[in-house]
């Protein structure tokens, strides 16, 4: 009987190889293969949609690639040839002993050319061995005019020195630049020949790498030692092509030339500002930009002549480009009025008049009835006899009276105020009990007016009073971070008055929270987009058509200008004007999102006031934070007190529209305007005016007695109403547990509750409560820089 050999038999599950290529195979073997099985069309190629082979594909990248081109070529043609565009060239100083004006000569000499004796003016070099045109523009060490003069720049020299550090002004200004949009640079060092040949090839590496931290990619340090390093960086400048910005380009924008002003009466006039435009097309019909001073409307755009030092016999005449079409001129609108008749009213009755009248009366205000102190420009106060007019000053009338939130903010133990309720308000101490008896005891005192007001404090008694105001931020700061949103209950006061604008949410994520309920005045006074996404495509989409191409030498026409906006130029300051897009002047809710700057350690907290720098304009701000948070379907981030170091968070104002990722920076401001200090920085996210930032406070209280899942919770309230106002909210532990409130016990607040699992005596039981908070209508045109006459030195004194 013969031996039968095993052989191997391959499962069900067991991999099949193609034995040879598909291509290879015959129709029929592949219909057999199929077995009747039909490709069926994808759920994406939709009806009507045409399939590309790999010959169309490659058409269409190779199109893609020719416009890429094209855009590319457009971009730089208008920088070559006779009549080319000169490329804005800034020269920073990032070391005291550096000079502007020396590294400037040598890249003139450099071309075989007498250097402009114009000290800090912008001048103009015609490289025609490179066929461009170069405009220098010397900056002095002040920091506003650094941003400024970047914004528009084209590409940038930085000077460092081989002997002197970098100082701190210059490492805010790369940071500055670095956060406002990158922009190519060339490297210069000065003062290479003080230091010893050895040394000097350690000191361009330490340089080298310098200036790697803020520009990676840049390898390059240049010296202007002699005529031929100078042509050398001249080369390198002129063959570079600008880096795109994609905020900068979308709106025309211009480096002026010139300026002049037509004063139309005492206060405003025409303001005609002359230079090459940039970017995307100016429209007549779109307002203008000026640092510092605002929104303004154009006239007309005409041409200006361009001043080449030559003489000719005849002057063309300025030829009008683009004027407004009426009726299509953006206003200078930039809120609504909000009208309160919209609302649910009911017509007072002759009582209610009549008792309105009679509580104005007897708060004193006897000014809106008869010609009392009203017209004499005084103001005087019935206070007790000996009392001074700083400490009448300081007495409260009840008219004085203002309910703040940021108040109320700031303290969360703070008195609530019930403005719901008209009758609640008492009339003041001096008015109702004043009779003929205590006559003598008044007397009435003038008060000081705002201008007469002397300082109390000494200079050190001052400086004492405002180190121990930080140190108590200090300790609110780690009290927060220690315990997070965690406040007392106040035994003077049920809680249902205190927290009677919070709310439980039983999920913070997913519970419904009306954006409309209750909403302030002040959002009546901003502009909603119902589609903001699309509404930005739009407008981008309409700037990029126009009358005024880029490269053209023009004067704007602007009207009714201030006469500070002239006053405030000089040739040795860069000048810059942008153009808006469509309803970049309206006011709505601006959400920027920012991170903190790992060089500032004090604490930031919400609504301190910063200087906000966005894309061309500059804001006196006092943002709000909320977390950077987009798991919830309810559109509810919790808010902020602090801005935390290390994680993102969203700030919130009021401001003009912005349309693109503008990017933003957070300056807190200090003594020395060339010194602020970076506090954060980040990037403009969208106008959700439906974002409801909810501040959380925790309401805490301890265990007293435990039967497995029951336990009786005391010190959260203190007395049963509060216990069965907030029963419906829910409860939960710092060790994971979910109850509520079952009911009351006894009359010192003490509560019975029931939760998912036993609680030990160590653990908290924490009551979430919420409430939605707005920014403050504060945001301000920030107006700081204009100063010229102090200036950070531009070169160190021997």
């Amino acid at each position: 009987m013969g031996t039968q050999q095993h052989r191997h038999r391959p499962g069900r599950l067991h991999q099949s190889n193609k034995p040879f290529k598909s291509r290879h195979a015959s129709k029929g073997s592949l219909k057999e293969k199929s077995k009747g099985k039909v490709n069926r069309t994808g759920i994406k190629n939709y009806s009507g949609a045409k399939v590309l082979d790999k010959t169309d594909r490659r058409h269409a990248a190779r199109m893609e690639q020719q416009k890429k081109r094209e855009e590319l070529t457009r971009t730089n043609r208008i920088f070559e040839g006779r009549h080319g565009v000169p490329k804005i060239i800034p020269v920073l100083s990032l070391s005291p002993d550096t000079d502007v004006n020396a590294a400037i000569a040598s890249l003139y000499r450099s071309v075989g050319q007498e250097p402009p004796q114009t000290g800090f003016e912008s001048s103009v070099l015609n490289a025609e061995r490179f066929k461009q045109k170069i405009q220098f523009v010397p900056l002095r060490r002040n920091f506003v005019d650094v941003l400024d003069a970047f914004k528009v720049a084209d590409m940038g020299i930085l000077l460092m020195s081989a002997t002197v550090e970098v100082d701190q002004f210059g490492i805010n200004c790369l940071l500055g630049i670095l956060n406002q949009g990158l922009v190519n640079v060339a490297p210069v060092v000065q003062h290479l020949g003080n230091v010893a040949p050895k040394l000097q090839a350690s000191v361009k590496k330490s340089l080298v790498a310098f200036n790697q931290q803020f520009f990676p990619n840049e390898e390059h340090l240049f010296t202007l030692d002699t005529e031929a390093d100078a042509l050398s960086a001249l080369r390198f400048i002129t063959s570079q092509r600008p880096k795109p910005l994609a905020w900068r380009d979308l709106h025309p924008y211009l480096l002026a030339d010139d300026v002049q002003y037509v004063p139309s009466n005492e206060e405003k006039g025409m303001l005609k500002v002359t230079g090459y435009a940039r970017g995307n097309p100016f429209n007549a019909n779109r307002l203008v930009h000026l640092q510092n001073f605002g929104d303004f409307q154009i006239e007309q755009i005409t041409t200006a002549a361009i001043d080449n030092g030559r003489m000719t016999d005849m002057e063309e005449d300025d030829k009008v480009l683009d004027k407004p079409i009426p009726g299509e001129q953006d206003d200078l609108v930039s809120e609504n009025e909000p009208d309160f008749m919209d609302n649910e009213q009911t017509w007072p009755t002759e009582e209610e008049l009549m008792e309105a009248d009679a509580r104005v009366r007897a708060m004193g205000r006897t000014d809106l009835f008869a010609d009392g102190n009203a017209t004499s420009g005084k103001v005087t106060k019935r206070v007790p006899k000996g009392t001074s007019a700083y400490q009448a000053a300081w007495i409260v009338d009840s008219e004085d009276e203002e309910y703040s939130e940021e108040e109320e903010d700031d303290s969360d133990m703070a008195m609530a105020v019930d403005n719901n309720d008209d009758d609640d308000v008492v009339a003041p101490a001096e008015f109702q009990f004043s009779s003929r008896d205590d006559e003598d005891e008044y007397e009435e005192v003038e008060l000081e007016s705002k201008q007469g007001y002397q300082d109390e404090l000494t200079a050190e008694e001052e400086k004492e009073a405002f180190e121990h105001y930080l140190e108590q931020r200090k300790k609110q700061f780690e009290e927060h971070k220690e315990f997070p949103d965690e406040i007392d209950t106040p035994m003077d006061q049920p809680a249902s008055v205190r927290f009677a604008r919070y709310r439980g949410l039983q999920s913070f994520r997913t519970s419904p929270w009306d954006p409309y309920e209750n909403l302030p005045v002040d959002y009546a006074r901003i502009f909603q987009f119902e589609n903001f996404a699309r509404t930005k495509a739009r407008v981008v989409s309409q700037a990029i058509v126009g009358q005024v191409k880029p490269g053209t030498h023009i004067t704007l026409w602007i009207k009714d200008v201030p006469k500070e906006a002239y006053a405030a130029y000089s040739k040795e300051r860069p000048y810059i004007v942008f153009g808006l897009l469509q309803y970049e002047h309206k006011m709505s809710l601006l959400h920027f999102q920012v991170q903190r700057d790992n060089a500032y350690e004090e604490p930031v907290k919400s609504k301190d006031p910063l200087v906000l720098h966005v894309g061309f304009r500059r804001y006196a701000v006092k943002p709000i934070y909320s977390q950077n948070s987009n798991k919830g379907s309810n559109n509810v981030h919790r808010f902020e007190r602090y801005l935390e170091m290390g994680k993102t968070s969203y700030a919130t104002v009021y401001g003009p529209v912005v349309f693109g990722k503008i990017p933003c920076m957070l300056y807190k401001e200090t003594d020395n305007v060339n010194e602020p200090i970076l506090v954060a920085k980040g990037i403009f996210v969208n106008t959700d005016v439906k974002r409801i930032i909810a501040k959380r406070i925790i309401l805490s209280g301890h265990p007293f007695k435990i039967h497995k899942r029951s336990a009786v919770i005391r010190y959260m309230f203190f007395n049963p109403d509060d216990v069965n106002y907030f029963k419906p909210v829910q409860l939960i532990t710092k060790y994971g547990r979910v109850g509520h409130i079952r009911e009351s016990l006894g009359t010192h607040g003490y509560m019975k509750c029931s939760f998912d699992g036993p609680i030990t005596q160590q653990d908290t039981v924490l009551m979430n409560l919420y409430k939605r908070v707005y920014p403050k209508w504060n945001t301000e045109l920030w107006k700081g820089g204009l100063e010229t006459g102090e200036y950070y030195s531009d070169k160190m004194t021997e």
